[in-house]
């Protein structure tokens, strides 16, 4: 039976635990694991400290996020990166390529039930993003559904709205703009998908593409057109219910929670094999501690909150004047539009006289 550690509990725990999950907070009173599943280097650092001799798999979901930088231990015997753009950074990091897998980003398909046909036309639209706002991608979503004469609703944390339960709200829309495990949620449900997010465009997912963007997990690699009203008017007139069809049959026979669980399984059993035949080295274990704290003493979490709070206040600052420099642009689009009409008339007035 799996125990899930985290020193803040919230909604996730929550429903964690209504689902008959054990999750605890504190690792003081546990009794030993097989083997540690870590995701965010301080929890994981802390159970495998907490466990000596119990082997360790890390795995990391996001490349450019401090949490995820991976740690080095001798008892953290796999790596694991949900796509090749992570995949990339455990290299970076200097770690050896043969000791880094890929799984990627699964759905549970008994949560996420696909919907009936889509229509000939999109005619609803969800933006699914957690980064979703009206000083990132929102307002360059909104433009391109206005002008294609698709309604448009938002969901996230970063727009006020955020979805527990998407699987509940996926069905009632015919176009989805999302991106990694959101566009695989999407796309399982039976929604036409088109890879978005604040930083760039992707394309429409279509079938003859599912194989060549799921080693980049639909997500911030695929996304690599300029974030323009223009880009995603384009992959909205590709619209296809018949192949989005396609892409959800793909993705329910090959994303689904059960391929994952089998690589992971399959993991587990190898790194518990390894720790079994290996000989303890507590010298090698007690340097490697020194050195992932000392490689992250200029972090937050040890200098202090200031440090992350003026990286935060620089971002917004410069959120909000990119959120000013649109403004002013969408103004002078209108401005000129209003000049081009009256030009227009000008020159029927003088023909007609």
């Amino acid at each position: 039976m799996p125990t899930v550690y985290t020193p803040l509990s919230g909604v996730v725990a929550d429903e964690l635990r209504a689902d008959g999950v054990r999750v605890v907070s504190d690792l003081t009173n546990e009794s030993e694991p097989h083997v540690i599943h870590g995701h965010h280097h301080i929890e994981t650092m802390s159970a495998v400290l907490r466990f000596p001799g119990v082997p360790a798999v890390f795995v990391c979901h996001d490349r450019t996020a401090w949490h995820d930088r991976p740690p080095r231990h001798p008892r953290i015997r796999a790596c694991v990166a949900v796509d090749e753009n992570c995949r990339e950074q455990f290299v970076d990091e200097g770690f050896a390529v043969a000791d880094v897998r890929v799984i990627p980003n699964m759905v549970d398909l008994t949560r996420f039930r696909s919907r009936g046909p889509l229509p000939p036309r999109p005619a609803r639209a969800l933006l699914f993003s957690n980064y979703a706002a009206e000083h990132t991608h929102l307002p360059v979503v909104r433009a391109a559904c206005t002008r294609a004469g698709v309604e448009l609703d938002v969901t996230g944390n970063a727009c006020g709205n955020p979805c527990a339960r998407p699987e509940k709200q996926l069905g009632a829309y015919d176009l989805v703009f999302a991106k990694a495990r959101c566009a695989l949620e999407a796309m399982a449900v039976g929604c036409a998908v088109v890879l978005c997010d604040h930083g760039g465009t992707g394309p429409l997912v279509r079938a003859e593409q599912w194989d060549a963007l799921r080693p980049l997990n639909f997500g911030r690699r695929a996304c690599a057109n300029s974030l323009t009203a223009e880009n995603l008017l384009a992959e909205i007139a590709r619209y296809d219910p018949v192949d989005a069809a396609e892409v959800c049959r793909l993705t329910r026979e090959r994303a689904g929670v059960t391929h994952a669980a089998d690589a992971f399984l399959a993991l587990y059993d190898m790194v518990i094999r390894a720790q079994a035949v290996s000989t303890p080295d507590p010298t090698a274990e007690t340097r490697a501690t020194a050195e992932y704290l000392r490689s992250h003493l200029s972090y937050p979490f040890v200098t202090g909150l200031a440090g992350a709070a003026v990286e935060r206040d620089q971002w917004r600052a410069s959120a909000e004047s990119a959120h000013r420099g649109w403004a002013e642009l969408q103004h002078e689009y209108e401005r000129t539009l209003e000049e081009c009409r009256r030009l227009q008339e000008r020159i029927k007035a003088r023909r007609a006289g």
